[in-house]
This record gives structure tokens, sequence and C-alpha cells, in this order.
């Protein structure tokens, strides 16, 4: 009961505070595919992500009883899903994309370590640039611009296809989800982790529910969230895959990222204040979603869904 009256306070003091002096003024609600590439844009030519959370702008795999630091908790992330989703079954030189690619932490991971040669897209010009100037000239990796919903492949163009935290920024699940199948060759790979809701139709969201939802949709340009029920039918009934779809739930792996997020401008001071005083603005703008994130995840209205099947 004491841990529910702190969490709520503090929720709602947090709330107040963000949505009267932080998120009335710069709302990043999802409009169209341009939202998130702005959005995207933005994060990466103001370097502030880059320097909190290095190469890989998603959560990480924190192992039961071990300790491990943010950021090779990222890499870990990657090895797990690799891992886990039967990826690293396919040999050296198989043709992997990469969905969502962002700054190309992931995409050289496939490379660098399974010999994969890896194509990654992401619907921002400035991550691609970001990307190109990360990646040595050796490694197998090549960026796009391109929308995930309108892959320039041809069918069955790939052995693997890998997308980590994309998906919620689709207004059109099926036609994501099709889209990848599509390119990928029959008995290909398919590893893909995404943060969905609850089963809304199950278990209706409460009044504060609603409001929490509302703001994690509209502070990270997000359209809409799915459940993880939802999604996996979406992939079992696709034409295009075997219709053996296995997936699960990863908020325990994942949850401590959001604290974590935090915690690195604590340890790394200076890679806010070198960027000046607008960087110091935009980090604390950025503190309440990621409390609302963690809350909601930690509550279980929020899910970190991980699926895996063949094509």
């Amino acid at each position: 009961m004491f841990e529910f009256l702190i969490s709520f306070i503090f929720l709602v003091l947090f709330f107040l505070l963000s949505y009267l002096i932080i998120w009335r003024i710069n709302p990043r609600k999802y409009v169209s595919s341009g939202t998130v590439a702005s959005a995207y844009d933005s994060w990466t030519q103001d370097k502030l992500l880059e320097r909190l959370w290095g190469e890989h702008i998603h959560l990480g795999f924190y192992p039961p009883n071990k300790n491990i630091d943010f950021r090779e908790a990222k890499v870990q992330f990657v090895h797990e899903l690799v891992s886990w989703s039967g990826l690293d079954k396919l040999p050296k030189g198989s043709r992997v994309l990469d969905v969502g690619c962002g700054i190309g932490g992931s995409s050289r991971i496939l490379a660098n370590y399974y010999g994969f040669n890896v194509t990654g897209i992401t619907i921002s010009p400035a991550q691609v640039k970001r990307a190109k100037e990360l990646t040595p000239y050796e490694c197998k990796c090549n960026f796009k611009v391109m929308d995930a919903l309108n892959l320039q492949f041809e069918d069955g163009a790939f052995d693997g296809v890998w997308s980590v935290e994309a998906g919620a920024h689709m207004n059109n699940k099926t036609k994501f989800a099709d889209q990848m199948l599509r390119t990928l060759r029959p008995g290909g790979y398919l590893a893909l982790a995404d943060w969905n809701s609850r089963d809304l139709n199950q278990k209706p969201p409460s009044m504060l529910e609603k409001i929490i939802l509302k703001q994690l949709l509209e502070q990270w340009a997000h359209p809409e969230f799915v459940s993880i029920k939802d999604f996996s039918s979406i992939l079992i009934n696709n034409k295009n895959s075997s219709g053996k779809v296995i997936f699960d739930n990863w908020n325990s792996y994942t949850n401590p990222s959001w604290f974590d997020s935090i915690y690195e401008g604590m340890r790394r001071p200076n890679a806010i204040l070198s960027l000046g005083p607008g960087a110091i603005v935009k980090s604390i703008r950025e503190i309440p979603t990621i409390l609302l994130m963690y809350w909601a995840f930690k509550k279980g209205l929020m899910e970190f869904g991980v699926y895996k099947c063949r094509g």
C-alpha cells in the first residue's frame, strides 16, 4: 500500500510539472511519418541522446542477479535477442535487414560479431548520416533513408529481418508486419522487439491509465500501442509467415533501463553540460516521460514484447 501511495504521488507531481511547464510548450504528437522523422532528426542532431544512451537507442537486457552497466546492458540485449530468436543459426554472409536502425548500433554488432551483411533503414536522414559516420569502412553495413511501411526491396531479399522498438511508431501494424515478412525469404528468421500495451480489451484502462497512455503516445511520436497478443496474431495471419510465432514479455529484463537512463546523466554530467544550457532543459524535459514509462511497464500497463517466426 505504501509503495502504491508513493508511486501515485510521484506520478501526479511529475505529470502536473510536465503538463504545465514542459509538455504544453512543445508536444510531439504523431501526425505522420514525417513527425517521427523530425523527432529523431532533432534527437540525433543535438547529440544529447547519443551522449547519454550511446550508440544503442533502445532498452538494455539485465540478467537476473547480475550487476551490469547501462550501455553494457544494451549490447547484452542485442546478443540475447539474436540467441532467443535463432538469428545466430544463419551462416556468416547472410543478408539481414535492420528495420528502424537508429544510428546503427545493433547493425554494427550483427555485422561485426555475427558476420552478417546488414542493411539498416530509418525514416530519419540525420540518423542515416550519423550511422555512416560511426561505421568503419570495413564493417559490412549500409544505411538508407526509407519508410518501414514501404520497403524498397524485392520479395525474399533477406535471410533475416531485425527490428527493435520501431513498431510503436507505425500507424499501420499490419502493413509494418507485411513489409518485413514480404522481404524475408522462405525459411528466414524474423527477430522483433517492441513496446506494447497490455490487452486493453480484456482489461480496460482506468482513468489514470488513460491519461498516462495519452502522454506516452504524444510525447515520443507514437500513433498507437497494440498488445502482444494482437501483434502476434498479425504475424500469425500474414501470408508470408510460417504461421508459427513465438512471443514473450521481457519486462523484468528491460525495465531497469528507465531509471538507468536517468542515472546516466548523473554519472556523466559533462555529457550534458558540454552541450550547453539547452541540453539541460532538454534533459529535464524527458525525465517525466521516462518515469511514466517506468511506471507503466512496472505496473503491466505496458509490456515489452519479443517475437520470433520464420518466413
